[in-house]
């Protein structure tokens, strides 16, 4: 979690999306894309302006995940599933309190966003999508990361695109984080 919760964990004062522009409803956000897309920087962009409490989802991950991924081999299902499990968990922590949040997850299939989402009303998923040679370059001047852009095309064979009926926000990432921001969250104002 980020500097945006009060002590304890609470929602700050940007909780009912305080900025000018109108309140954001209450939700969980889970901000899904490719590696290199831009999901923590834009998480983390958003928590500034919501002070939603953020969770970075790579650091829920178990150890041999991050060894294997380091190591530049894809992960499989079967080594997602204690991760998603975590994801989800994370989310439920949050409904459960009755407070929003963000949270980063590739979520890359129907089937993983499914099980972080669960059905769960107040939570909606935020796919991030960009070109990629700018997630390219992005992975490419990663430092400190365990993911090696070397996954980069594992991570592309793997997606399925959302589909209307998962009532996804999409939003086209560019190299404006304010901007990306600001269109996450006149969508969220408009319920798209």
């Amino acid at each position: 979690m980020t500097d945006g919760a009060t002590p304890g964990g609470a929602p700050g004062p940007g909780a009912a999306g305080g900025d000018p522009g109108g309140p954001v409803p209450p939700q969980v956000l889970v901000l899904m894309g490719v590696s290199g897309v831009g999901k923590t920087t834009i998480a983390k962009a958003l928590d500034d302006r919501l002070r939603w409490p953020f969770q970075e989802g790579d650091d829920l991950h178990p150890r041999a995940n991050v060894d294997k991924m380091a190591s530049g081999h894809a992960l499989s299902d079967e080594d997602r599933a204690p991760w998603l499990r975590a994801v989800a968990a994370w989310i439920g922590a949050r409904l459960d309190a009755g407070e929003p949040g963000v949270i980063t997850c590739s979520a890359l299939r129907r089937a993983y966003r499914d099980t972080v989402v669960a059905g769960r009303a107040g939570v909606r998923v935020v796919y991030l999508q960009a070109e990629r040679a700018l997630i390219a370059e992005r992975l490419g001047q990663r430092k400190n990361h365990y993911m090696p852009a070397g996954l980069l095309e594992s991570q592309l064979a793997t997606l399925e695109e959302p589909t209307p009926d998962e009532h996804v926000l999409t939003v086209q990432v560019h190299g404006d984080v304010d901007a990306v921001v600001a269109e996450i969250v006149a969508g969220l104002r408009a319920g798209a």
